[in-house]
């Protein structure tokens, strides 16, 4: 079982290396993280974007130019374009997203003509999180795509979740559906959500995992807070997923987490035909190369 973020390189060195193309990869900390990937032997990559930029910049931190596949290309939309495209001519098995706005790289991934979301899918952003705060790795979702997801969404959240743990080596992960409070209030929709998933596992209609719900954050990774409650969970106090009611929530979490206790991450986009890398453009190189190797350990 996976217990931290650097465990994850030889977790895909067994399994062996994925083809990864970086849209619009003109900066240093994509740069440097792919070429960290290549290095270690869990991905061949392709950059797409400026090549004289890509070149500067691997001159200026030691980088030979030659371990990637260079492709020219000016613009960043272009350069997303073409990375979709080699995702759906089969050339490649990771995409991620470069120096590269969110909005655009998403847009492109949408896209009804040439992307990569297959009929009624949806995508969710899954984030495993890294701190010392907490026993374990926190796998968390959707700090960054869905706005408020229905019902149905919630569904498929979890079930990413689930495949992520499964993919740590946590066989039967414990899922915690996050909401205001452990009761059940009718007329708040997270806790009605929440209890209905919790119903669908009990019936096995989600299954792989321990799922309960709603509960409060406080109980979900803190037993002592569960047990002043008196509150009897099979998920209390030691949850290795959480699923938000809503990314006003998540985001606030995974900001606080990142940046007042400074939790190293691994992030991607699922839902789509492969995993897609995305953080932020100011994130470091280590938290892009542990996601790409996330990416690469759920890839097919």
């Amino acid at each position: 079982m996976i217990t931290k973020l650097e465990e994850l390189i030889p977790a895909v060195q067994a399994k062996g290396k994925k083809r990864l193309v970086a849209a619009y990869a003109n900066d240093a900390h994509t740069i440097e993280a792919v070429h960290d990937a290549v290095r270690l032997n869990i991905v061949e990559a392709t950059l797409i974007g400026d090549i004289p930029t890509i070149k500067s910049v691997c001159a200026e931190h030691q980088i030979d130019p030659r371990d990637f596949s260079l492709i020219q290309e000016d613009t960043d939309v272009k350069c997303v374009s073409l990375a979709i495209k080699m995702i759906n001519d089969g050339m490649a098995d990771i995409l991620m997203k470069g120096l590269v706005s969110t909005d655009k790289y998403m847009k492109g991934i949408l896209a009804k003509e040439g992307g990569l979301v297959p009929p009624k899918s949806t995508l969710s952003h899954v984030t495993v999180l890294e701190m010392e705060a907490y026993h374990k790795l926190l796998t968390v979702t959707d700090v960054a795509v869905i706005p408020h997801p229905d019902l149905d969404q919630k569904v498929a959240l979890t079930r990413y979740v689930i495949k992520v743990a499964q993919s740590l080596g946590i066989k039967t992960p414990k899922v915690a559906l996050i909401a205001p409070t452990e009761q059940m209030l009718p007329k708040m929709e997270a806790c009605v959500d929440a209890a209905i998933i919790s119903k669908m596992a009990d019936r096995k209609q989600i299954t792989g995992a321990i799922i309960d719900g709603p509960l409060a954050l406080d109980v979900a990774i803190d037993k002592e807070t569960a047990d002043i409650k008196k509150l009897t969970s099979p998920v209390d106090g030691d949850a290795d997923c959480l699923v938000f009611p809503n990314i006003e929530s998540a985001n606030v979490f995974f900001k606080t987490s990142t940046k007042l206790l400074h939790a190293k991450l691994a992030a991607m986009v699922m839902g789509a035909k492969v995993p897609c890398v995305l953080t932020s453009r100011g994130d470091t190189k280590e938290s892009k190369l542990y996601s790409i190797a996330l990416a690469a350990l759920t890839a097919k």
